[in-house]
């Protein structure tokens, strides 16, 4: 079991930018996929004010918003590594609008 879980559902590019922050970091981390038409009971657990996505678990300590997540992800404290920003976030954007692949998931 992976210490960190993101909850998503797809399409969505709040998730995306989420995702691509844990792929820049090397992180691994599972994702546990969302209806979000039917709210899990961990999804209402982790995030019981707005019951929004994307979610991120690390060490059972839930982080709600994607841009709190990103700043939660970019610092070294938390997963070690080259700290990441904005610029990082948009640069990895334009390459897969060109159908660059980046992630290891299969």
């Amino acid at each position: 079991m992976k210490q960190v879980k993101v909850l998503r559902s797809r399409p969505s590019p709040y998730v995306f930018r989420v995702e691509w922050a844990l792929e820049l970091k090397g992180v691994e981390y599972e994702y546990i996929g969302e209806d979000l038409f039917n709210k899990s009971d961990m999804l209402l657990k982790y995030n019981p004010v707005h019951k929004k996505i994307p979610v991120l678990v690390h060490n059972k300590k839930p982080i709600a918003e994607s841009a709190v997540i990103l700043e939660y992800i970019g610092e070294k404290k938390y997963f070690g590594g080259e700290e990441i920003g904005m610029l990082d976030l948009a640069m990895g954007w334009m390459t897969a609008s060109f159908g660059v692949s980046w992630s290891s998931k299969k």
